[in-house]
């Protein structure tokens, strides 16, 4: 696999991923770059660019829409690229209001003037934007890419990969996982142990794998690499870890999160997870089953660290950017009507082990994870493409 160490993201890895991920048109394609910020007025003239922080957006101007309008884009047949600002959703996935504004200070409709106008759309934001751009995307006609956290590690390591070998690792994970019957989990978490099943019902498999073609309204979420599915039924129990380190155990029925426990740190958490939970129920309903396919560096953002090959992600709430039912409208409030993952890995969860984790399909049980590393099963069908030195050597990089 390709990861070149690069002390700035070469031009080359742009032009690649974008005409990789979205194909050749014979057509100019019109594209645009789509921000957040806390305040609007910080797009105007590229403020934030002269401010402390904002190091996604800071990126966004440096390495995506400067290179697109000073000979990348030309030479990729795109019309010259315009950015605009959102404001910050302050959640993942969260819908984003209708207001823009561009460098200029125009305010602008992300209905009107932007889903309507581009072919493409990049997202490169703090808060993720992948639900809510999938949902217009296949109502106005554009196709994009969310890449929500970007940070250094991300540009040299996610972004710089050839997405052809991505889309083929990942079919080859995907097609072992196809029509799955359930997932039996085990977790260990303060010397108890926990079983989740999570059912499936011989769905097929579905695959973010970067690759965006030509005709098709969609918009990828990169970096890429990922099978995923949308579970029909959730039951048991599993440990939870929240950012201050706070660890709970979440008791799951009925394919929803109904309770969470205390296991140690902060009572305030939990009252308030489950306040959530009897206020506003859709919250707690799980939404995904995901597992990463790519041998990747950890780079302290999701939106990468949940593709690397041993790791494991559950979320909760809207699923209608996967296929699923679970839609803004359903849950009390907009502001919960969030998509959020809880990834499992080392790095992340080191307090959490993921001791195993069996495939039952056609009533033939086989292990595909043990310890955040490929069963000998699954490794026998990666191989080809993963070498097992590699996966080991990648292996021990999780810690």
């Amino acid at each position: 696999m390709y990861l070149p160490n690069l002390d700035e993201f070469d031009p080359f890895c742009l032009k690649r991923l974008l005409s990789t991920c979205f194909g050749e048109s014979s057509e100019p394609l019109k594209p645009c770059i789509l921000i957040d910020l806390p305040d609007l007025p910080l797009v105007k003239d590229f403020q934030f660019s002269k401010q402390p922080n904002f190091e996604v957006q800071k990126n966004a101007l440096k390495h995506f829409l400067l290179p697109l309008n000073q000979g990348i884009g030309n030479s990729l047949n795109f019309e010259p690229c315009d950015l605009f600002a959102c404001k910050a959703t302050g959640g993942s996935n969260l819908d984003p209001e209708d207001a823009l504004l561009d460098p200029n200070g125009k305010t602008c409709s992300l209905m009107r003037d932007v889903c309507g106008n581009y072919d493409l759309i990049l997202a490169i934001s703090d808060f993720s934007l992948t639900a809510p751009l999938t949902a217009l995307a296949k109502r106005h006609g554009f196709r994009g890419a969310t890449m929500h956290g970007m940070n250094e590690v991300i540009l040299h390591s996610g972004l710089s990969v050839d997405y052809r070998e991505v889309s083929a690792q990942a079919e080859l994970f995907r097609s072992t996982l196809d029509e799955a019957d359930y997932f039996d989990f085990t977790f260990r978490c303060l010397q108890k142990t926990y079983h989740l099943r999570i059912t499936c019902s011989g769905s097929a498999a579905q695959k973010s794998h970067g690759l965006c073609p030509l005709g098709t309204p969609d918009v990828a979420n990169l970096p890429a690499g990922e099978v995923y599915f949308v579970p029909t039924g959730v039951e048991g129990s599993f440990p939870f870890r929240f950012s201050d380190g706070t660890l709970c155990v979440m008791r799951v029925e009925g394919g929803a999160i109904r309770e969470c426990s205390l296991l140690s740190g902060s009572e305030k958490n939990v009252f308030l997870r489950n306040k959530q939970l009897n206020e506003d129920p859709a919250t707690g309903i799980i939404g995904e089953l995901g597992f990463g396919t790519q041998l990747l560096p950890v780079s302290g953002k999701d939106i990468q660290d949940e593709k690397i090959l041993g790791t494991c992600h559950i979320a909760t709430g809207r699923s209608d950017h996967l296929g699923g039912s679970l839609t803004p409208d359903l849950f009390k409030s907009r502001h919960n009507a969030s998509h959020d993952d809880i990834l499992y890995a080392p790095f992340k969860t080191p307090e959490i082990e993921v001791v195993s984790v069996s495939m039952i399909k056609g009533r033939k049980e086989v292990k595909i994870l043990e310890n955040y590393f490929p069963s000998d099963f699954l490794l026998e069908r990666l191989t080809s493409l993963y070498p097992v030195e590699k996966i080991t050597s990648a292996r021990a990089n999780l810690r």
